[in-house]
């Protein structure tokens, strides 16, 4: 039994709308609720008809005529009547909602009164009213509406009598219509592509054709890549090729060794005579050489002293060696780790200049370093 009452309802999900169909005819009964001054009995009485509703695909609006008849209608005060009710409307049906399609409707209509000796009396009426079709097959539906009638009346002071009326129904839906399909046009138009091969040209000879070639003009026996644009094998400069060079970023113009990595640097600090004191005119190459070791962490440094030739051999070794622990302190203070520094101190040994003269004792009383690559 369950399964036999769900069907109808899983086959209602999948049925096509009324409106797929040219005409509908919807045998209805209900119940009109009538306005107090009619002088209708209980206010209210059944009545019964038919709507006849013609639809088109090419408008969402449809025309609907009705015809509903109550017979022995009973008044308060004794007799009965019949009213008979014909009606045109314009039926706007909305898209489907789950299983229910709404509608709604509005028209003009004309009330036969068969006693009008009565409140009640004939006349046109003005209509309004709204409902539901659930599809049950695809032709057959239950209809349910409400409609609304307002109808001027000389015998009540001008104003509109009303009535509401309740209707439940079947709607059978006939003569199926289809859209107007056009035909899809489709040229097809053949296109020859003539292609004209030229000879690969490389004019700067680096092993790319001149088409892919974005630096057309590198100079011969260059090492190019994909692009045809030259491949630095010496970024830093220093004389060693990037594939052998263990420190790729030393500064320009620095001496290195065979890995490329920095060797004996002359700091170009100086100092007065028989003083370990460093110039104020020397403390910028201080500041110089302490942002290269804070950038380049994995060198470190042997900080070598050096006098001129005046004083005792021990005295020079002793002054060579406070002016190195100076410079390392000063370093130090800088921001450079003490355990990457060693100091030593050389006296008057390797002078870089006479001894003879002022200027070249000064430029003997300086600071050396010793790089290497931790």
């Amino acid at each position: 039994m369950k399964k036999r009452f769900l069907l109808p309802l899983l086959l209602a999900g999948t049925l096509i709308q009324a409106s797929d169909y040219k005409y509908e005819i919807s045998p209805m009964i209900g119940y009109d609720i009538a306005e107090g001054n009619l002088g209708i009995k209980d206010d209210g009485y059944f009545t019964g008809g038919v709507e006849v509703q013609f639809n088109t695909l090419e408008s969402k609006i449809s025309p609907e005529f009705s015809v509903f008849h109550s017979r022995g209608v009973d008044y308060k005060s004794g007799g009965d009547t019949q009213i008979t009710r014909g009606a045109f409307n314009g039926v706007y049906t909305f898209e489907k909602t789950h299983t229910v399609i709404p509608f709604a409707k509005m028209g003009v209509g004309i009330e036969n009164i068969s006693d009008t000796n009565r409140n009640n009396e004939t006349g046109m009426f003005l209509d309004a009213g709204a409902g539901v079709k659930i599809p049950f097959t695809q032709n057959w539906a239950l209809k349910l509406e409400a409609i609304y009638m307002a109808k001027i009346a000389s015998n009540n002071a001008g104003n509109a009598d009303s009535n509401l009326v309740g209707l439940v129904g079947l709607t059978y839906s006939f003569g199926a219509q289809k859209a107007q399909t056009i035909p899809e046009v489709v040229t097809i138009v053949e296109e020859k592509v003539i292609r004209i091969e030229k000879p690969e040209v490389d004019s700067d000879g680096d092993g790319i054709y001149d088409a892919l070639d974005k630096c057309p003009n590198t100079p011969p026996n260059s090492t190019v890549d994909i692009n045809g644009c030259k491949i630095s094998l010496d970024d830093d400069h220093d004389g060693v090729e990037n594939s052998l060079d263990k420190c790729p970023n030393t500064p320009t113009g620095t001496p290195v060794n065979v890995d490329g990595c920095p060797q004996t640097i002359n700091l170009d600090i100086h100092f007065e005579s028989n003083s370990y004191a460093v110039k104020q005119t020397s403390l910028a190459k201080i500041d110089a050489f302490a942002n290269f070791l804070k950038k380049y962490k994995n060198y470190s440094a042997e900080i070598v002293g050096y006098t001129d030739s005046r004083g005792s051999e021990a005295y020079n070794k002793k002054l060579s060696q406070k002016r190195a622990d100076e410079v390392k302190k000063l370093l130090v203070q800088k921001g450079v780790p003490a355990s990457r520094l060693t100091t030593v101190g050389m006296g008057e040994l390797n002078p870089i200049a006479s001894n003879k003269t002022a200027e070249g004792r000064a430029q003997n009383r300086r600071i050396e370093a010793n790089l290497t690559l931790n």
